[in-house]
């Protein structure tokens, strides 16, 4: 799993409505957690183009057709 700075886990928490359950505490960690991996792998190049995205699901859509 990815690590998140505490101040970043408690702003998110922070944001959620008064009463809610562990549940949506957890997705909304999980979430931010992606997004900040994502955006990691972003800035360190790990990442396709639209164009190439696009290339790889229509080969994708092919094989099962």
């Amino acid at each position: 799993m990815y690590a998140l700075d505490k101040k970043k886990i408690i702003d998110s928490l922070r944001n959620l409505p008064e009463k809610t359950t562990v549940e949506e505490a957890m997705e909304r960690l999980y979430l931010l957690a992606k997004i900040e991996k994502g955006i990691k792998q972003a800035d360190e190049g790990q990442c396709i183009s639209h164009k190439e995205a696009k290339e790889k699901m229509k080969n994708q859509r092919s094989n099962y057709w």
